[in-house]
C-alpha cells in the first residue's frame, strides 16, 4: 500500500539530515529521488549512493539556492524535464537564535527565503501538474515552531507558522484533485521538536557552556525544558511518517499539521 513505484519525488534539502531520512524512506518504496542541497560533490556521492543502496531506480541531484527564486524555478524546470514531481518534501531550512531586538533585517530575510517563499516558489510550480495527473503529494516539513513559539526565534517561529498556513490554503485550493482511487492530491506538514540533527549543534553547545562543557547534561536540560519525553527524535521516524503521507491510502489526510514532538505541543 506504500509502494511508490514510478513516482518522482523532489525533497528539498536531502543531502543530510531529516530531508535525507525521508529521500531514503521514500526511495525504499521504489520512488526516484530528486537530490537537492548545497553540497559539495563528496557530500552529493555519499548522499546518491545511501539512496541507490535504499532501492531507488534512479537520483539526480539538483543543486538551487532556495533562497533565490530565479535558481528555484531553474531547477523546477529541470525537474519537470526530467518527468516532472509526483511528490514535493519542503525540507530545506536554515534557523539563527537571536532576540527579537537582535534580529537583524539579514538574519529576517534569510530565514524567510528559504524557510518559507522557498517553499511557495516548489508548490507553486508543482501542485498544477500534480492535480492534472490526480496524484500529488506536498509534505512539508514545518517544526513544532509552526505550532507554538519559543523566545529568540522571531524569524524562524513566523517562517515556520507561515509554512503552516501556506500549507493549509493549498490543501484546500487542491483538495478535489484526482480521485480516491488515484490517490488525490494532499499538502500536510510535519512538525518535529527535538530531533539529532545538525540544526541543534548551537543550541545544544550553548547549553552543554552551561553545564561546563558537558554535552549530555546539555541535551538533557535542553529537553526537560520542552519536550516531556526527554528523549531525542530519529531522522528516520520523520521519513516513515512523510512515506505514509505520500500512500494513496492517505488520500483523505491534508492539511494536517502533525507534531512529532514528544508532547511538546500538548502542553
Amino acid at each position: 500500500m506504500s509502494r511508490l513505484d514510478g513516482k518522482t519525488a523532489l525533497v528539498t534539502g536531502s543531502v543530510q539530515g531529516i530531508g535525507l531520512a525521508i529521500a531514503k524512506s521514500l526511495a525504499e518504496a521504489g520512488a526516484r529521488i530528486a537530490l537537492h542541497g548545497l553540497a559539495d560533490a563528496a557530500q552529493v556521492a555519499e548522499a546518491t549512493a545511501v539512496l541507490e543502496a535504499a532501492g531507488a531506480p534512479e537520483v539526480k541531484f539538483f543543486d538551487a539556492d532556495m533562497a533565490d527564486p530565479a535558481q528555484t524555478d531553474a531547477m523546477m524546470d529541470a525537474v519537470e524535464a526530467w518527468g516532472g514531481a509526483d511528490i514535493l518534501v519542503n525540507n530545506a531550512g536554515i534557523q539563527r537564535t537571536a532576540s527579537l531586538a537582535e534580529a537583524t533585517p539579514e538574519i529576517w530575510n534569510a530565514i524567510l527565503a528559504v524557510n518559507l517563499s522557498g517553499a511557495f516558489h516548489t508548490m507553486r510550480r508543482a501542485l498544477p501538474d500534480m492535480a492534472e495527473r490526480g496524484y500529488g503529494r506536498v509534505v512539508n516539513i514545518a517544526s513544532v515552531h509552526g505550532l507554538v513559539a519559543s523566545a529568540n526565534k522571531a524569524p524562524y517561529v513566523a517562517s515556520k507558522f507561515g509554512l503552516v498556513g501556506m500549507s493549509r490554503v493549498a490543501a484546500l485550493e487542491y483538495a478535489q484533485a484526482g480521485t480516491r482511487e488515484a490517490g488525490g492530491v494532499t499538502v500536510n506538514c510535519i512538525c518535529p521538536g527535538w530531533t539529532e540533527t545538525d540544526i541543534l549543534g548551537p543550541q545544544i553547545a550553548e547549553r552543554a557552556a552551561a553545564h561546563g562543557g558537558d554535552r549530555a547534561a546539555g541535551i538533557a536540560d535542553l529537553l526537560a525544558e520542552k519536550q516531556p519525553t526527554r528523549r531525542l527524535s530519529d531522522p528516520s521516524e520523520i521519513g516513515a511518517l512523510a512515506l505514509w503521507l505520500c500512500a494513496p491510502i492517505a488520500h483523505n489526510v491534508t492539511g494536517t499539521s502533525i507534531p512529532v514532538d514528544g508532547g511538546w505541543t500538548t502542553q
